[in-house]
C-alpha cells in the first residue's frame, strides 16, 4: 500500500538553526533516503519552498480566488513529504518516525485510496 508522509515543521524555528545544526538534519535526511531506497520503498519525494512561496485557490459562486501564501496561519507548515509504499499503516509509521523533521516537527501519514479501494469505507482503510 502507499503512504504519504507529510512533513510539517516551524520555519521559524529552522531559520533560527545554526549551520552546523541545519547539517546535521541535513545529513540525516541523506540517510532516511539511503535507507528508504535500500528497502525499496521509497517511490517519490520533494521538499517544497517556503509557505510564503504558496498561493491558496478557492472556487467561490463561480469565482477564482486566489490567496498568497498558505490556507491557513500555522506555527508549522508543510515543508515536504515522501511517497512510500509499505505493507501496512504500522510499517508506515516506522518510516515516519525515522525523518529527522518528526524530532522536532511532525509527520502526518496518510493512505492513499487505491483504485480497488474506491468501494471500501473510508474507516476500513487505515490498517
Amino acid at each position: 500500500m502507499r503512504y504519504l508522509l507529510l512533513i510539517a515543521s516551524s520555519e521559524a524555528e529552522e531559520a533560527e538553526m545554526t549551520p552546523e545544526a541545519m547539517g546535521e538534519i541535513l545529513e540525516g535526511y541523506g540517510r532516511f533516503g539511503a535507507e528508504l531506497e535500500g528497502a525499496g520503498a521509497h517511490l517519490e519525494s520533494a521538499r517544497l519552498q517556503p509557505a510564503a512561496a504558496a498561493t491558496t485557490v478557492r472556487v467561490r459562486d463561480g469565482r477564482l480566488v486566489t490567496t498568497d501564501g498558505p490556507f491557513a496561519e500555522t506555527k508549522e507548515a508543510l515543508g515536504g513529504f515522501y511517497l512510500v509504499e509499505a505493507p501496512d499503516l504500522d510499517a508506515a509509521i516506522a518510516w515516519a518516525a525515522k525523518i529527522p523533521s518528526a524530532t522536532y516537527g511532525s509527520v502526518e501519514v496518510r493512505p492513499l485510496w487505491e483504485e480497488a479501494d474506491f468501494e471500501k469505507p473510508a474507516g476500513d482503510l487505515a490498517r
